[in-house]
Protein backbone atom coordinates (compact mmCIF):
# COMPACT_ATOMS: atom_id res chain seq x y z
CA UNK A 1 0.00 0.00 0.00
CA UNK A 2 1.30 3.04 -0.56
CA UNK A 3 2.08 5.95 1.93
CA UNK A 4 -0.79 8.24 2.91
CA UNK A 5 0.33 11.79 2.40
CA UNK A 6 -1.30 14.82 4.02
CA UNK A 7 -3.34 17.42 2.36
CA UNK A 8 -4.03 20.74 4.45
CA UNK A 9 -7.38 22.00 4.06
CA UNK A 10 -6.88 25.73 2.25
CA UNK A 11 -10.22 27.99 2.25
CA UNK A 12 -11.25 31.12 0.00
CA UNK A 13 -14.52 33.61 -0.14
CA UNK A 14 -15.06 35.75 -2.84
CA UNK A 15 -12.87 35.08 -5.76
CA UNK A 16 -9.53 35.59 -2.70
CA UNK A 17 -6.49 33.44 -2.98
CA UNK A 18 -6.71 29.99 -1.16
CA UNK A 19 -4.97 30.71 2.42
CA UNK A 20 -4.18 27.46 5.24
CA UNK A 21 -7.49 27.22 7.30
CA UNK A 22 -7.04 29.56 9.96
CA UNK A 23 -7.43 27.51 13.45
CA UNK A 24 -8.65 29.94 15.77
CA UNK A 25 -11.84 29.09 14.34
CA UNK A 26 -13.34 26.41 13.02
CA UNK A 27 -13.67 25.83 9.24
CA UNK A 28 -17.51 25.84 9.36
CA UNK A 29 -17.29 29.08 11.36
CA UNK A 30 -15.31 30.75 8.99
CA UNK A 31 -17.47 30.28 6.28
CA UNK A 32 -20.90 30.97 8.46
CA UNK A 33 -21.21 31.92 12.10
CA UNK A 34 -23.98 28.78 12.32
CA UNK A 35 -23.18 25.12 12.32
CA UNK A 36 -23.59 24.67 9.15
CA UNK A 37 -22.51 26.50 5.39
CA UNK A 38 -22.80 26.28 1.74
CA UNK A 39 -19.76 25.39 -0.06
CA UNK A 40 -17.83 24.33 -2.88
CA UNK A 41 -14.68 22.27 -2.70
CA UNK A 42 -11.98 21.09 -5.23
CA UNK A 43 -8.51 19.01 -4.87
CA UNK A 44 -5.47 21.39 -6.26
CA UNK A 45 -2.06 20.71 -6.43
CA UNK A 46 -1.88 18.66 -3.19
CA UNK A 47 -4.30 21.47 -1.54
CA UNK A 48 -7.98 20.30 -0.32
CA UNK A 49 -9.98 24.29 -1.38
CA UNK A 50 -12.58 24.69 0.52
CA UNK A 51 -14.50 27.71 -0.95
CA UNK A 52 -17.39 30.23 0.26
CA UNK A 53 -17.74 31.86 -3.02
CA UNK A 54 -19.54 31.52 -6.66
CA UNK A 55 -18.88 28.61 -9.00
CA UNK A 56 -18.93 24.89 -8.62
CA UNK A 57 -21.56 23.26 -7.20
CA UNK A 58 -22.30 23.95 -3.58
CA UNK A 59 -22.53 21.19 -0.79
CA UNK A 60 -23.16 21.74 2.69
CA UNK A 61 -19.78 21.52 5.52
CA UNK A 62 -21.47 20.87 8.50
CA UNK A 63 -19.84 20.58 12.44
CA UNK A 64 -21.31 19.14 15.34
CA UNK A 65 -21.54 22.26 16.99
CA UNK A 66 -21.31 22.37 20.82
CA UNK A 67 -21.21 25.85 23.08
CA UNK A 68 -17.56 24.64 24.20
CA UNK A 69 -16.78 24.35 20.72
CA UNK A 70 -17.60 27.71 19.42
CA UNK A 71 -15.09 29.19 21.57
CA UNK A 72 -12.69 26.61 21.02
CA UNK A 73 -8.99 27.10 20.26
CA UNK A 74 -7.47 24.55 17.02
CA UNK A 75 -3.92 23.68 18.23
CA UNK A 76 -3.77 20.93 15.40
CA UNK A 77 -3.64 21.59 11.60
CA UNK A 78 -4.22 17.44 10.87
CA UNK A 79 -6.44 17.90 8.34
CA UNK A 80 -6.22 14.47 5.99
CA UNK A 81 -6.59 13.26 2.67
CA UNK A 82 -5.27 10.70 0.32
CA UNK A 83 -3.21 11.94 -2.25
CA UNK A 84 -4.77 11.07 -5.39
CA UNK A 85 -5.65 12.86 -8.80
CA UNK A 86 -9.56 12.80 -8.42
CA UNK A 87 -11.46 12.77 -5.22
CA UNK A 88 -13.30 9.85 -6.71
CA UNK A 89 -9.47 7.89 -7.31
CA UNK A 90 -9.61 8.70 -3.10
CA UNK A 91 -13.33 7.42 -2.48
CA UNK A 92 -12.55 3.90 -4.47
CA UNK A 93 -9.21 3.27 -2.78
CA UNK A 94 -10.92 3.68 1.01
CA UNK A 95 -13.63 1.59 -0.07
CA UNK A 96 -11.06 -1.12 -1.10
CA UNK A 97 -9.28 -0.94 2.03
CA UNK A 98 -11.87 -1.61 4.26
CA UNK A 99 -14.31 -3.58 2.61
CA UNK A 100 -12.19 -5.16 -0.33
CA UNK A 101 -14.46 -3.93 -3.17
CA UNK A 102 -12.52 -2.68 -5.90
CA UNK A 103 -14.55 -0.92 -8.18
CA UNK A 104 -13.31 0.83 -11.83
CA UNK A 105 -13.44 4.08 -11.91
CA UNK A 106 -14.71 4.54 -15.54
CA UNK A 107 -17.78 2.27 -14.44
CA UNK A 108 -18.92 4.55 -12.00
CA UNK A 109 -21.02 7.48 -11.62
CA UNK A 110 -20.40 9.52 -8.14
CA UNK A 111 -20.92 13.33 -6.40
CA UNK A 112 -19.89 14.37 -3.22
CA UNK A 113 -22.76 14.36 -0.52
CA UNK A 114 -21.41 17.02 2.17
CA UNK A 115 -18.33 17.76 4.35
CA UNK A 116 -18.20 17.20 7.89
CA UNK A 117 -15.83 18.95 9.99
CA UNK A 118 -14.53 16.80 12.93
CA UNK A 119 -12.58 17.75 15.94
CA UNK A 120 -11.82 15.11 18.57
CA UNK A 121 -12.12 15.44 21.89
CA UNK A 122 -15.35 17.57 20.73
CA UNK A 123 -14.89 19.51 23.95
CA UNK A 124 -12.12 21.34 26.07
CA UNK A 125 -13.48 19.47 28.67
CA UNK A 126 -12.16 16.07 27.65
CA UNK A 127 -8.81 17.81 26.97
CA UNK A 128 -7.19 20.14 24.02
CA UNK A 129 -8.11 18.78 20.43
CA UNK A 130 -5.71 15.79 19.05
CA UNK A 131 -7.72 15.26 15.70
CA UNK A 132 -9.41 17.83 12.99
CA UNK A 133 -10.60 16.75 10.23
CA UNK A 134 -12.56 17.53 7.19
CA UNK A 135 -14.40 14.41 5.75
CA UNK A 136 -15.47 13.94 2.46
CA UNK A 137 -18.90 11.96 1.86
CA UNK A 138 -19.51 10.53 -1.56
CA UNK A 139 -22.32 8.84 -3.37
CA UNK A 140 -21.27 6.27 -5.57
CA UNK A 141 -23.77 4.94 -7.66
CA UNK A 142 -22.34 1.39 -9.25
CA UNK A 143 -23.79 -0.84 -12.03
CA UNK A 144 -24.05 -3.62 -9.83
CA UNK A 145 -26.69 -5.13 -7.92
CA UNK A 146 -25.96 -5.68 -3.96
CA UNK A 147 -26.22 -9.48 -4.54
CA UNK A 148 -23.54 -9.53 -6.77
CA UNK A 149 -21.26 -6.93 -4.62
CA UNK A 150 -21.95 -9.33 -1.49
CA UNK A 151 -20.04 -11.96 -3.02
CA UNK A 152 -16.79 -10.02 -3.41
CA UNK A 153 -17.13 -8.48 -0.36
CA UNK A 154 -14.13 -8.65 2.56
CA UNK A 155 -14.10 -6.14 4.84
CA UNK A 156 -10.61 -5.06 6.76
CA UNK A 157 -11.01 -6.66 10.22
CA UNK A 158 -8.92 -3.61 11.58
CA UNK A 159 -11.37 -1.22 10.23
CA UNK A 160 -14.59 -2.84 10.09
CA UNK A 161 -16.53 -5.23 12.98
CA UNK A 162 -19.64 -5.61 10.92
CA UNK A 163 -21.03 -4.36 7.86
CA UNK A 164 -25.06 -4.10 6.54
CA UNK A 165 -27.47 -3.57 3.56
CA UNK A 166 -29.72 -0.96 4.62
CA UNK A 167 -32.66 -0.22 2.65
CA UNK A 168 -34.78 3.37 3.23
CA UNK A 169 -36.76 2.80 5.71
CA UNK A 170 -34.11 2.30 8.21
CA UNK A 171 -32.03 4.65 6.90
CA UNK A 172 -35.01 7.14 7.35
CA UNK A 173 -35.43 6.09 11.43
CA UNK A 174 -31.30 6.31 11.73
CA UNK A 175 -31.49 9.70 10.58
CA UNK A 176 -34.19 11.08 12.20
CA UNK A 177 -33.16 10.03 15.42
CA UNK A 178 -31.42 13.46 16.10
CA UNK A 179 -28.68 13.27 18.87
CA UNK A 180 -30.20 14.78 22.23
CA UNK A 181 -33.74 15.74 20.52
CA UNK A 182 -36.94 14.12 22.00
CA UNK A 183 -39.88 12.83 20.38
CA UNK A 184 -40.88 9.70 18.67
CA UNK A 185 -38.69 7.99 15.86
CA UNK A 186 -41.11 6.20 13.30
CA UNK A 187 -40.36 2.45 13.36
CA UNK A 188 -43.35 1.21 11.95
CA UNK A 189 -42.62 -2.25 9.90
CA UNK A 190 -38.68 -2.04 11.37
CA UNK A 191 -37.60 -5.30 13.25
CA UNK A 192 -36.19 -5.15 16.63
CA UNK A 193 -33.34 -6.83 15.33
CA UNK A 194 -31.18 -5.90 12.38
CA UNK A 195 -29.32 -8.64 10.04
CA UNK A 196 -25.30 -7.91 9.93
CA UNK A 197 -22.97 -9.76 8.73
CA UNK A 198 -19.89 -9.64 11.69
CA UNK A 199 -16.28 -9.43 10.76
CA UNK A 200 -14.24 -12.04 12.58
CA UNK A 201 -10.08 -11.11 13.65
CA UNK A 202 -9.34 -13.06 9.88
CA UNK A 203 -12.09 -11.51 8.11
CA UNK A 204 -14.32 -14.01 7.78
CA UNK A 205 -18.05 -12.86 7.30
CA UNK A 206 -20.41 -14.66 9.67
CA UNK A 207 -23.96 -13.83 10.12
CA UNK A 208 -25.01 -11.59 13.31
CA UNK A 209 -27.71 -9.42 14.58
CA UNK A 210 -27.83 -5.92 15.91
CA UNK A 211 -30.59 -4.58 18.58
CA UNK A 212 -32.55 -1.57 16.48
CA UNK A 213 -32.23 0.24 19.82
CA UNK A 214 -28.63 0.78 18.94
CA UNK A 215 -28.88 2.34 15.42
CA UNK A 216 -31.40 4.90 16.50
CA UNK A 217 -30.04 5.69 19.92
CA UNK A 218 -29.65 9.45 20.25
CA UNK A 219 -27.50 8.89 23.75
CA UNK A 220 -23.72 10.65 23.03
CA UNK A 221 -21.04 8.40 24.76
CA UNK A 222 -22.84 5.45 24.03
CA UNK A 223 -23.06 2.66 21.15
CA UNK A 224 -24.50 4.57 18.38
CA UNK A 225 -24.56 5.83 14.81
CA UNK A 226 -22.36 8.60 14.89
CA UNK A 227 -23.68 12.14 14.37
CA UNK A 228 -21.10 12.36 11.35
CA UNK A 229 -22.58 9.21 10.05
CA UNK A 230 -26.17 10.18 10.46
CA UNK A 231 -25.52 13.68 8.67
CA UNK A 232 -24.39 11.84 5.40
CA UNK A 233 -27.02 9.39 5.18
CA UNK A 234 -29.46 12.70 5.66
CA UNK A 235 -28.07 13.97 2.30
CA UNK A 236 -28.03 9.99 0.55
CA UNK A 237 -31.36 10.15 1.65
CA UNK A 238 -32.51 13.08 0.20
CA UNK A 239 -30.53 12.44 -2.96
CA UNK A 240 -32.77 9.36 -3.24
CA UNK A 241 -35.67 11.40 -2.72
CA UNK A 242 -34.97 13.87 -5.12
CA UNK A 243 -34.12 10.75 -7.45
CA UNK A 244 -37.29 8.79 -6.85
CA UNK A 245 -39.61 10.23 -4.44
Amino acid sequence: MDPVKRILVHVCKNGAVPQRAPFLQSVTGFFSGDDQAEVSCSLDKNQFIISGGDGGPRVPLKVAMSNQMKRMVFYTTIHHLCLCVQLLDAGLRELHEETGLKLKPDRQSSKILGLWESVYPPLLSCGPPQRHHVIVYMLLHSPLSHLHLQTSLSPAPCEVSACLWADRKLIRAIVSAVDGEDGDVDLTDLPTSISVSQVSAHGALTDATVPLAVLVSRTPDTERVSTGTKFALGLWQQSLDAFDP
